[in-house]
C-alpha cells in the first residue's frame, strides 16, 4: 500500500482546521485509528513531528508550515488546560470528514525533553458487520458462535491499531434482543443501544464499583474495553463466573501470550478454565483493494484447555503467522486460475 507522506494538495498552510482536516482525511482513507504528534524545541524552534501507523510501521507524514500550531490547536479543541501542560490530560471533540462525524479523543503526555499527543479516531457513521472484518469464513463463525453463548469470558487481542475496539463494538452490534452494558476508560464509540459507563476514579467509580452497579442493572453482555491491570482482570473473571458474557480486549502479541498475561495479573489458572470461551489475536493487513482487512488467530475453549493442561495446542489450531500467510497464498491461487489460457496444438 502506498501511503501518502506528503499528504494532499489543497492544504494551503496557516489554517489549522484544514490541516486537520487534511491529516484525518488520510487517517480515515486507510482505517488508522491513532494519530502521533511530537513537538519537541530544537536551536530556540518548536519542531512538529505526525506519524500514523500502517501495517505495524510507523510512518510520518511530510512536515508543512505552522504544523507546530497544530499541536496547541488540538488541545483548543479537546478543551486541554493548556495552562496545565506539564502534566498528562485527554479530552474529546467532534469533527465532519466528507459528511462523515468522526468522534476525536485527544491525548498528551509531557516528558523530560518534548510533550507527545495521540489524537484517536472514533467513527460513529461507518458501522460494520462481522463478514467485513475479515474474509475468513472461520473468523465469522467463530464470532457468530461466542455471540449466541450466555456465559464465560471473550478476550479479544493484538497490538495497538490493530481493530480490537472496531471488533469489539461490531461483535457487540451482531446480537440482539440482549441487554448490553459496558464499562470502558474512556468510552471509544458511543452507541444508543448499549448502557455505557467510564471508568472514572476521581468520582469513585472504578472498575470494580462499576461491575458491581452493573449486577443491578440485570445485563445479559458486559463489555470491559480493556484489561490493564490486575483489578479489571479480577472484575471480568468475577462477572464471567456470576453468569454473564463477558468480552473484552487485552495487548498481546497472540493468542496463547493473552494467556499468560491474565495469568501475569492475577487470574487463577483454574478460573481461565472454567470461564474463557475463546480469545482471538489479530493485525490488519492489505487486503488488495486499497483497503484493510482483519487476519485472525483463533483459540477455541477445547484449544485453551489443552493449552493449559498440557501446554500444547492441537494440530487444527492456526496461527495468525499462518492465517496471515494463507490469506497470501489464496491471492496466489487467485491470480493462477485467472491466467490466460493459451491454444496449446498437439504434434
Amino acid at each position: 500500500m502506498d501511503f501518502p507522506v506528503s499528504g494532499n494538495n489543497y492544504y494551503r498552510g496557516g489554517d489549522m482546521k484544514e490541516r486537520l482536516i487534511e491529516i484525518l482525511s488520510i487517517a480515515v482513507r486507510y482505517r488508522i485509528s491513532d494519530i502521533h504528534f511530537e513537538m519537541k524545541k530544537t536551536e530556540g524552534k518548536h519542531i512538529m513531528k505526525i506519524e500514523m501507523r500502517v501495517n505495524g510501521v510507523m510512518e510520518q507524514l511530510h512536515p508543512k508550515t505552522g504544523d507546530e500550531k497544530l499541536f496547541h490547536y488540538l488541545a483548543y479543541r479537546a478543551n486541554l488546560d493548556v495552562s496545565a501542560a506539564s502534566r498528562p490530560q485527554s479530552g474529546a471533540f467532534e469533527e465532519k470528514i466528507n459528511g462523515r462525524t468522526l468522534s476525536l479523543r485527544y491525548h498528551i503526555m509531557p516528558s523530560a525533553v518534548n510533550i507527545s499527543g495521540v489524537l484517536r479516531i472514533l467513527d460513529h457513521s461507518s458501522r460494520m458487520t462481522v463478514a467485513s472484518l475479515s474474509e475468513d469464513p472461520r473468523v465469522h463463525q467463530w464470532m457468530k458462535h461466542v455471540m449466541n453463548l450466555h456465559d464465560g469470558l471473550v478476550v479479544l487481542s493484538g497490538a495497538t491499531g490493530s481493530g480490537k475496539t472496531t471488533s469489539l463494538y461490531t461483535m457487540l452490534e451482531s446480537v440482539s434482543g440482549r441487554k448490553i452494558v459496558t464499562l470502558e476508560d474512556p468510552i471509544e464509540v458511543f452507541h444508543e443501544g448499549f448502557m455505557q459507563v467510564q471508568v472514572n476514579e476521581d468520582r469513585h467509580l472504578s472498575y470494580a464499583q462499576g461491575i458491581r452497579e452493573f449486577m443491578r442493572q440485570d445485563p445479559d453482555i458486559i463489555m470491559i474495553g480493556e484489561i490493564r491491570d490486575e483489578e479489571a482482570a479480577a472484575m471480568a473473571v468475577r462477572s464471567a463466573l456470576t453468569g454473564h458474557l463477558v468480552l473484552t480486549s487485552i495487548h498481546a502479541q497472540d493468542a496463547r501470550t493473552a494467556l499468560y498475561r491474565l495469568m501475569d495479573l492475577g487470574v487463577k489458572e483454574y478460573h481461565l478454565k472454567d470461564v474463557v470461551r475463546g480469545i482471538s489475536c489479530q493485525k490488519l493487513v492489505d487486503n488488495r483493494k486499497g483497503g484493510l482487512t482483519g487476519i485472525y488467530e483463533i483459540m477455541d475453549e477445547k484449544q485453551i484447555r489443552s493449552f493449559l493442561e498440557h501446554g500444547t495446542l492441537p494440530d487444527d489450531f492456526i496461527s495468525l503467522q499462518q492465517a496471515e500467510q494463507n490469506y497470501e497464498d489464496s491471492f496466489k491461487v487467485e491470480a493462477w486460475q485467472s491466467r490466460p489460457i493459451l491454444n496449446r496444438t498437439g504434434m
